[in-house]
C-alpha cells in the first residue's frame, strides 16, 4: 500500500477516445457480454440439470463457462461503462483487484483447457480403462488443482506489481489493469520484475501448452488404427476443444510469452480472450455438440418458468419436482417437548436482543454527528445486515417450536435458501471490506480519507451486496433444478442446500461439488483478505509507540471478534463436501442466532465512541419527549 501515497488512481485510455466509435462499441460490446451471461450460464444450467450430459467432459465444459462468466466480468462490465463517461479512473486498490481477478480466472481456465485435453486423450486412446481412470474423485481433484494453480498464479503477479513505486505518469494505454502496461509507469527500474513476471506465464502458458499438444499427437496417432466412423466421432468431440484452445491460448501467448513491452495491438489482442472467446465458447460447445443441444430441448422444454417474490429474487421452479414435494418437514432443533418450550423462551429472548440492540446501533449511526467515519458507516450496514440475517430463519424457529407440525412450503424452502445465502454472503463481504478499511486507518493514517473517500465506501457495500446475489442466485438455482420425489423430512431447523441434496432423488455429487466450489471460493478469499489484511497491521504496528498499538489494536479487536464468531461456525458447515452431521444444526445457530445477537454488544461495550454517541443521542431523545 506503500505506493498508494503517490498515485491514487489510474486512467485508463480505453479502446478508443473518439466519442463515435465510443458509442459504437457500447452497443456491441454490451451485447457480446450479455451473450456471455446468457450463454454461458444456459450452458452450466443444462449440465447440472441433465441426467444424460453426467460424464467427466460435461463435467469440465460446466466449470469452464462458469470461468469464462467470471473472467469476462473482471473487465466487461468496467469497459463498457467507461464508454459512456470522459475520465476513465479506477483506484490503485480496484487496479489491483482487477489485476488478481483476471490473472486468477484467465489461469484458472487455461489449466481447466489442459485438464479438457487430457480428458479427451484418456477417452480415446484409453476408452476401456476411462471411467476407472477419470472418475468423480479424479475429476473433483483436478478442477480443485486448475484452481489453485490461478490462485498461486495471480498471486506471484499481483505481488510483484503491487510492491513497484507509481510516481506519475499515472495514464494507462489499456481498457484494464495488467502487468505489462502497469510496468511501464513504475518510476524504477522493472527489469528484473518484468523477466519474473514472463517467467511466471511462460512456465504456465508452455507447460501447459505442451501437454496440450503432446495429448493431441497421442490421440492423432491412435487414429489411425480405428474404423473411419471412429475417427469421425473422435474427432468431432475433440473438434470443440481444439477451436477453443487456438483462441484463447494465440492471443494470450502474444501478450505474456514476449519480454515487458507494450505494443499498439495489443488491446485489440487483449479483447480477444477477455471477451470474444468466453462469448464463443458456449455457441462452438452447442453448435459442434449433438449432445448438449438436445439435452437443451430437452430440458428446457420440460420446464415451467415461473416468477414468484422472495425478497425481490427471481426463481425458476422445476415443474418435475412440485408434484411430487409441494412442501418439507423441518425437524426442527428439538422433538423433546420440554426443551422445545425452554429453547422457545431462550431464542425469542436471543431474537429480542437481536432486533433492539442491531437497531440501537443503526439509529445512532445514522443520526449521531459523531460516528461519521467509513467503520461506523460499514458498522451501521453490518448491523442491518445482521437483523435481516437472523430474521431469515429465527422466527420460524421460534414459532415451530410451539407447533408438532413444522412445515414449510417447496417455494418457501427455495426463498429461504436464497434470502439466507444471499445475506450470509452479504456479511461476509461486508466483514472483508471492514477488515481493509481498519488496515488503511492504521497503516495510512494520513491518506486515509483520500483514499476511503464516501465514494468508495458506497461502491464497496454495493459490491457486498450484488456478491451476496450472485452467489444466493447460484446457489438455489442449483438446489431448484434437483428432483425431490420423498422423502421430505429435512433434519435441520431451516432449508439449506446441504439437507436438501441429501433429499434429492439422483446423484447430487457434481452439484455438491458445485456447492462447495462456490462456497469455498467466496470463503477462501475473504479469508485471504482478512489474513492478508490483520498481517499487514501487525507488521506495521512495530514502529508504533505502546500507545499507539494499544489503540490501533483495540479498534481491530471487535472487528476480529466478530470475525471469529462468524467465518469459524461457516467455514465448518460449507468448506467441506456435500455431508450432513449431527453438530450441524447447534453450529448453524452461532451464525444465523448468536452472532447477529453479539454484534452489538461487542461493538458498543468496547467502543467508547459508540456509547457516547448513545447517551447523547438518546438523553436528548428523553428530554425531548418530556416537553
Amino acid at each position: 500500500m506503500e505506493n498508494a501515497s503517490s498515485v491514487k488512481e489510474f486512467i485508463l485510455l480505453g479502446l478508443s477516445e473518439n466519442q463515435g466509435v465510443q458509442k459504437i462499441f457500447f452497443v456491441m460490446f454490451l451485447f457480446f457480454y450479455i451473450i456471455i451471461l446468457a450463454g454461458n450460464l444456459l450452458i452450466v444450467i443444462t449440465v447440472i440439470g441433465s441426467q444424460r450430459l453426467n460424464s467427466p467432459m460435461y463435467f469440465f465444459l460446466c466449470y469452464l463457462s462458469f470461468v469464462d462468466v467470471c473472467y469476462s466480468s473482471h473487465t466487461a462490465p468496467k469497459m463498457i461503462a467507461d464508454f459512456l463517461v470522459e475520465n476513465k479512473t479506477i483506484s490503485f486498490v480496484g487496479c489491483m483487484a482487477q489485476l488478481f481477478g483476471v490473472h486468477f480466472f484467465g489461469c484458472t481456465e487455461i489449466f481447466i483447457l489442459t485438464v479438457m485435453a487430457y480428458d479427451r486423450y484418456v477417452a480415446i486412446c484409453r476408452p476401456l480403462h476411462y471411467t476407472t481412470i477419470v472418475t468423480r474423485r479424479v475429476c473433483g481433484r483436478m478442477v480443485i488443482g486448475s484452481w489453485v494453480g490461478g490462485f498461486l498464479h495471480s498471486i506471484v503477479q499481483t505481488l510483484l506489481t503491487t510492491r513497484l513505486p507509481f510516481c506519475g505518469p499515472n495514464k494507462i494505454d489499456h481498457y484494464f489493469c495488467d502487468v505489462h502496461p502497469l510496468l511501464q509507469l513504475a518510476c524504477t527500474n522493472t527489469y528484473a520484475v518484468g523477466i519474473i513476471v514472463v517467467a511466471n506465464s511462460g512456465m504456465i502458458t508452455l507447460s501447459c501448452f505442451f501437454i496440450l499438444v503432446m495429448s493431441y499427437v497421442v490421440i492423432l496417432l491412435s487414429l489411425k488404427s480405428q474404423t473411419s466412423e471412429g475417427r469421425y466421432k473422435a474427432l468431432s468431440t475433440c473438434g470443440s476443444h481444439i477451436t477453443v484452445v487456438i483462441l484463447f491460448f494465440g492471443p494470450c501467448t502474444f501478450i505474456y510469452l514476449r519480454p515487458s513491452s507494450h505494443l499498439s495491438e495489443d488491446k485489440s489482442v487483449a479483447v480477444f480472450y477477455t471477451v470474444i472467446t468466453p462469448m464463443l465458447n458456449p455457441l462452438i460447445y452447442t453448435l459442434r455438440n449433438g449432445e448438449v443441444k438436445s439435452a437443451m430441448r430437452k430440458l428446457w422444454s420440460g420446464k415451467l418458468v415461473f416468477l414468484f417474490s422472495a425478497s425481490g429474487a427471481l426463481y425458476m421452479v422445476s415443474m418435475e419436482n412440485k408434484p411430487n414435494v409441494t412442501e418439507f418437514i423441518l425437524h426442527g432443533l428439538t422433538q423433546d417437548k420440554t426443551v422445545a418450550k425452554v429453547f422457545f423462551s431462550l431464542f425469542l429472548l436471543f431474537y429480542a436482543i437481536t432486533i433492539l440492540g442491531n437497531l440501537l446501533i443503526f439509529v445512532t449511526i445514522k443520526t449521531s454527528g459523531q460516528l461519521n467515519s467509513p467503520m461506523y458507516f460499514f458498522l451501521s450496514y453490518l448491523s442491518f445486515l445482521d437483523i435481516s440475517y437472523s430474521t431469515v430463519t429465527a422466527p420460524k424457529l421460534i414459532y415451530d417450536l410451539l407447533v408438532e407440525k413444522k412445515t414449510i412450503s417447496f417455494a418457501g424452502c427455495v426463498a429461504q435458501v436464497f434470502v439466507g445465502h444471499f445475506f450470509g454472503c452479504a456479511e461476509i463481504f461486508l466483514l472483508t471490506v471492514m477488515a481493509y478499511d481498519r488496515c488503511i486507518a492504521i497503516c495510512k493514517p494520513l491518506h486515509y480519507i483520500n483514499i476511503v473517500n464516501k465514494h468508495v465506501c458506497g461502491w464497496l457495500v454495493a459490491a457486498s451486496w450484488v456478491g451476496g446475489f450472485v452467489h444466493s442466485m447460484v446457489q438455489t438455482l442449483l438446489a431448484v433444478q434437483l428432483p425431490f420425489c420423498g422423502p421430505n423430512e429435512i433434519d435441520h431447523y431451516f432449508c439449506d442446500v446441504h439437507p436438501l441434496l441429501k433429499l434429492a432423488c439422483t446423484d447430487t455429487y457434481i452439484v455438491g461439488i458445485a456447492v462447495a466450489a462456490n462456497s469455498g471460493v467466496i470463503s477462501l478469499s475473504c479469508f485471504v483478505v482478512l489474513v492478508v489484511s490483520y498481517a499487514v497491521i501487525l507488521v506495521s504496528l512495530r514502529t508504533r509507540s505502546s500507545e499507539g498499538r494499544l489503540k490501533a489494536l483495540y479498534t481491530c479487536t471487535s472487528h476480529i471478534t466478530v470475525v471469529v464468531l462468524f467465518f469459524g461456525p461457516c467455514i465448518f458447515i460449507y468448506m467441506r463436501p456435500s455431508t450432513t452431521f449431527s453438530a450441524d444444526k447447534m453450529v448453524s445457530v452461532f451464525y444465523t442466532i448468536i452472532t447477529p445477537m453479539l454484534n452489538p454488544l461487542i461493538y458498543t461495550l468496547r467502543n467508547g465512541e459508540v456509547k457516547n454517541a448513545m447517551k447523547k443521542l438518546w438523553s436528548r431523545k428523553v428530554r425531548w419527549s418530556e416537553q
